[in-house]
């Protein structure tokens, strides 16, 4: 099942995000998959990181509740909110990396 992770930074917490980015970079490849889609959420100016959305394939919210909390920028105290929700991809195609 598809699961929704729509991730907003702490505003103060830019060097958080930029320190840990390659931890957080490293655990999404390590996950065998299950991360279907990924990317920063932006500002309107088109370059600055606020957060991160996720598409995560697992068999639970349950499942995607527990990635997200070992994720290094959940860990890490990044995140002012995270909401979890199921999803169905109905256009477009989710391709690898």
């Amino acid at each position: 099942m598809l699961f929704a992770l729509f991730c907003l930074d702490h505003p103060d917490k830019t060097d958080v995000r930029l320190a840990v980015r390659p931890q957080h970079i490293d655990y999404i490849d390590a996950s065998g998959g299950m991360v279907k889609i990924a990317g920063p959420l932006l500002s309107d100016d088109g370059e600055t990181m606020i957060g991160t959305l996720m598409v995560l394939d697992v068999a639970s919210r349950a499942e995607a509740e527990a990635w997200n909390r070992s994720d290094p920028y959940a860990k890490a105290g990044l995140f002012k909110s995270v909401e979890i929700r199921a999803w169905r991809r109905t256009f477009g195609a989710l391709d690898g990396r």
